[in-house]
């Protein structure tokens, strides 16, 4: 099993290695054209007046259905992605700072929960109330996140950035007898959700690391997350093997899975994003050479031995959207509780996995595009591989993804260095470089 190990291993190239290639520099230019399209798509879908981008706008049938709604995490990837283009060249940065000076105006104005925002407001600014009054841990992460690399890329806005991420308090999410955070808060009913986010291999870590850095919660927060559920929890993937350590003078149980000869620490679902979106503000990559970013790595490889497994022409496995909605995929072997696999893959996927394995992300960019995946504004969400059904369709979010993952990439993390040069993102810095995984 050690030698499949090796083997899937060998097959990927570093980036290092790749950089060397006479390829990277045309494939730096074909990733900043797909960014130029995928840009096109807050510049077309973005409300003029509120700053606000739509969630998501599907063609079909010669039909174009814009979902004039947005979220927390909306907005942050608007501000990433705004960030990002200007970073590339694509927008000048004057027409970056106006840009999101319009959207700060709104933020100001919008109704909130103890500094936090709801789940769903209308373009226009107004609360969207008919889908309830949910306020979501993970979405204001994402939305903090974008406001902390705003106030750090501009520093003319960052007065404005900065009274509206201290005043976004975490600490009502919280559970201190738990040690994690609630899901979120209904405030129509006035309750908190009855789970907790208690995985610590899944994108919700990203509101974890900024509540800590901001003061709402205590750092041994972070050890209080399942690196893998405990053993005895049998109704799981499978049965995790680990030693169980110490840090901070918290118990931690450092297991693992394994597939195809490979440890890794699971996601619940077995999705690149899961996994992989944190990645595109936190410096796991360069500070987490033991743990989330060589767990990074073992997911991006898995996925594709996973598709190779398959005989699929491409990979890239997460939720999504499909012709009918939105669905969630994974690589399933890659989860505690995997999502689905039908042959559906996503773009967003390939481009988190941009740093991890850039050659084999090359040459799927090259597979989607063969698919006739690519339109107007860069990539349609979904294919499916198998059937050739294609979701024409693009979301906010996958859309953001895309654009910093990109802007990571060829300007050598300039997202994560922005996340990590406020106090907030570089406070919890040692939590990320203390951590050993036991895959090595």
């Amino acid at each position: 099993m050690v030698v499949v190990g090796f083997l899937i291993s060998s097959l990927l190239v570093s980036p290092a290695a790749f950089a060397k290639d006479n390829r990277h520099k045309e494939f730096d230019r074909q990733l900043e054209s797909i960014a130029k399209k995928t840009y096109r798509y807050f510049e077309d879908f973005t409300d003029p007046a509120t700053g606000l981008t739509f969630d998501a706008v599907r063609f079909q049938d010669g039909e174009k259905n814009a979902a004039k709604h947005t979220s927390p995490t909306n907005i942050g990837m608007y501000l990433l992605s705004t960030v990002s283009a200007e970073q590339m060249g694509i927008i000048s940065k004057k027409d970056a700072v106006a840009k999101i000076q319009t959207t700060l105006n709104t933020l100001e104005k919008l109704p909130k929960w103890n500094g936090l925002f709801y789940n769903w407001y209308n373009t226009d600014g107004s609360l969207k109330t008919d889908w309830g009054q949910f306020i979501s841990q993970v979405d204001n992460g994402w939305f903090s996140a974008g406001l902390i690399v705003t106030g750090e890329a501009y520093q003319e806005l960052a007065d404005q950035t900065s009274v509206l991420v201290e005043a976004m308090n975490y600490t009502p999410l919280y559970d201190p007898n738990v040690g994690q955070f609630r899901g979120g808060y209904y405030v129509d009913r006035g309750e908190l959700t009855g789970h907790h986010y208690g995985m610590f291999y899944t994108e919700p870590r990203v509101a974890s690391y900024i509540a800590i850095g901001k003061g709402d919660v205590p750092s041994d927060h972070w050890w209080k997350l399942y690196r893998t559920l405990p053993a005895e929890w049998d109704w799981q993937a499978q049965i995790p093997t680990g030693p169980t350590v110490e840090y901070d003078g918290v118990t931690v149980f450092e297991g693992h899975y394994q597939y195809k000869g490979i440890n890794y620490v699971p996601s619940w679902g077995g999705s690149m994003f899961e996994g992989l979106m944190p990645g595109l503000v936190l410096k796991e990559k360069e500070l987490g050479a033991k743990a989330l970013g060589l767990n990074n790595k073992r997911h991006v490889e898995l996925q594709i031995a996973y598709a190779k497994e398959k005989g699929y022409p491409a990979w890239g496995f997460s939720p999504a959207a499909t012709p009918e909605g939105y669905s969630e995929f994974a690589a399933t072997p890659l989860g505690t509780s995997g999502y689905k696999n039908d042959g559906t893959v996503t773009a967003h996927a390939t481009f988190l996995a941009l740093e991890y394995a850039p050659k084999e992300a090359y040459k799927n960019i090259k597979a989607l595009k063969e698919l006739d995946t690519y339109g107007k504004y860069g990539f349609y969400d979904s294919v499916n591989v198998v059937t050739g059904d294609i979701a024409k369709a693009y979301l906010a979010l996958d859309q953001g993804m895309i654009m910093a993952s990109i802007a990571n990439y060829v300007q050598d993390g300039v997202i994560r260095d922005y996340f990590h040069s406020s106090e907030i993102g570089s406070k919890p810095e040692e939590l990320l470089k203390k951590e050993e995984f036991s895959i090595q």
